[in-house]
């Protein structure tokens, strides 16, 4: 961080708000409005946090590793706009305007790490190259997607839109690590547009044009940065899609015997369409993922620090053995660290939100009955897709990671989704409190609040 961020990064908040303030009332609505200004505010919290904490703490890491790059495509706009354009948008290959700099860059011809260089590039066009502002903007990014994450929850289950805020917006590994200038942030928007285009244009088919578009660019960015992501979104989203359509049959009978056939055809869907997205990928084609997960987890533990390291059991990366150590992998990913486990101040910030998680699993589904919450959530297609994506997603995360520090940074997609599930459970299994029709009066009406939960 320079002089320059301490100088421009008030003038720029001060711009971001004086937005946010002018379209609050175009996408929120009487029980959204409160918490749209607050969940702007962690994300801007966490981007800048995050630069300070790798700068100070760590001393280097991911984000000025981006930044570089980001440097060196605005000096190049700067010195030649042409070449400054082709390093953010044309193909990354030789090209004698854009060798002088892309010699330069050694995520050059890393597709990930230079998307991210890109997107980075684009937005320090439009804040003279200050890394600070450039993290504002990824927070933003981050935000955007995560407001329609929030507003879909919402149009699903309104009752229990405080609680949905706080899964949402609040959690601090989610704000923290998807907020600043890394793949998480770009990542999280995504995973929130893809989430809202899936809900608003395969089910309630409402805002069709814009769930179209914003789904498709969310689709399209998590290709760019963590296939794995939108492959483990896949099958649970194509089931729910089929579920919901199945809970549409007006005929008990036909519904229980074309369940099944829905059931299938959605995981089918599902595998088909993950497998077709990563055939001939080097990292996530499913015939090499099995190896390719075996050695990140062996690399990860091997140089993992401060005693952060954690073994789920062995396995020779075969598909097979992933299954078998897949129930450590959940309990790793959902659970742990232990507070017991905690040895640095960011893993007791992931601790104390899995002993959250660990909390409110065990007080659900003892006061609800086990096979009682089954029940609930195989009734349920959004619980259904919450959780099977949770628990896909977390052995991914949880067999790949061998280590709690990047593990934390792994699992945060899940993490709105599981505590969101929870939430929804827990509000269907309790009784609705009376409330006084004076008072709170849409806040009993289902219906009411259902309308309210709505910004068309």
């Amino acid at each position: 961080m320079e002089l320059k961020d301490l100088i421009l990064t008030p003038l720029y908040l001060g711009i971001f708000y004086g937005i946010a303030f002018a379209v609050r009332k175009r996408f929120t609505n009487a029980l959204t409005k409160k918490y749209f200004i607050p969940a702007l505010s962690v994300k801007f919290l966490g981007a800048i946090s995050l630069g300070l904490i790798y700068q100070f703490y760590y001393g280097g890491g991911d984000t000025f590793n981006y930044y570089m790059h980001v440097k060196i495509i605005y000096q190049a706009f700067i010195e030649s706009p042409t070449a400054g354009i082709k390093l953010i948008f044309a193909k990354a290959e030789y090209d004698p305007d854009t060798v002088k700099y892309s010699a330069q860059m050694y995520w050059y011809n890393a597709a990930t790490e230079y998307f991210v260089a890109r997107v980075g590039g684009f937005c320090a066009l439009l804040c003279f190259g200050t890394y600070t502002i450039v993290g504002l903007f990824f927070a933003v990014i981050s935000f955007s997607g995560m407001w329609a994450m929030f507003l879909t929850f919402m149009r699903v289950y309104p009752l229990a839109y405080k609680k949905l805020a706080i899964a949402v917006f609040f959690l601090p590994s989610v704000f923290f690590w998807g907020s600043g200038l890394m793949k998480d942030s770009l990542c999280m928007g995504a995973l929130g547009w893809t989430f809202y285009g899936f809900y608003h244009f395969l089910i309630v088919r409402k805002n069709m044009p814009t769930a179209l578009i914003m789904g498709s660019i969310g689709i399209y960015v998590l290709i760019s940065v963590k296939i794995y992501i939108l492959l483990s979104f896949m099958p649970p989203a194509l089931l729910w899609v089929f579920n919901e359509n199945n809970q549409r049959i007006k005929s008990a009978a036909l519904r229980v015997l074309l369940k099944p056939l829905f059931l299938i055809m959605g995981l089918g869907a599902g595998f088909l369409g993950a497998t077709n997205l990563a055939a001939g990928d080097e990292k996530y084609d499913v015939e090499k993922i099995g190896e390719r997960t075996k050695i990140n987890q062996e690399y990860l533990t091997k140089y993992a620090a401060n005693g952060s390291a954690y073994n789920i059991g062995t396995f020779d990366g075969s598909p097979s053995s992933i299954v078998t150590v897949a129930p450590q992998a959940i309990v790793v990913a959902l659970y742990r660290p232990f507070l017991f486990e905690v040895r640095n101040p960011v893993m007791l910030l992931s601790g104390l939100e899995a002993t959250l998680f660990i909390y409110l699993t065990i007080t659900l589904f003892y006061r609800t009955g086990f096979f009682k919450s089954l029940q609930l959530i195989a009734a349920r297609p959004i619980l259904t897709f919450c959780f099977l994506f949770s628990l896909i997603f977390a052995i991914a995360v949880g067999v790949n990671s061998g280590n709690f520090g990047t593990l934390v940074r792994y699992k945060i997609p899940l993490m709105p989704f599981y505590l969101s599930a929870l939430y929804i459970m827990q509000s269907m299994a309790q009784p609705q409190r009376k409330t006084k029709p004076a008072l709170r009066p849409q806040l009993n009406n289902a219906r009411k609040l259902g309308r309210l939960a709505t910004t068309e």
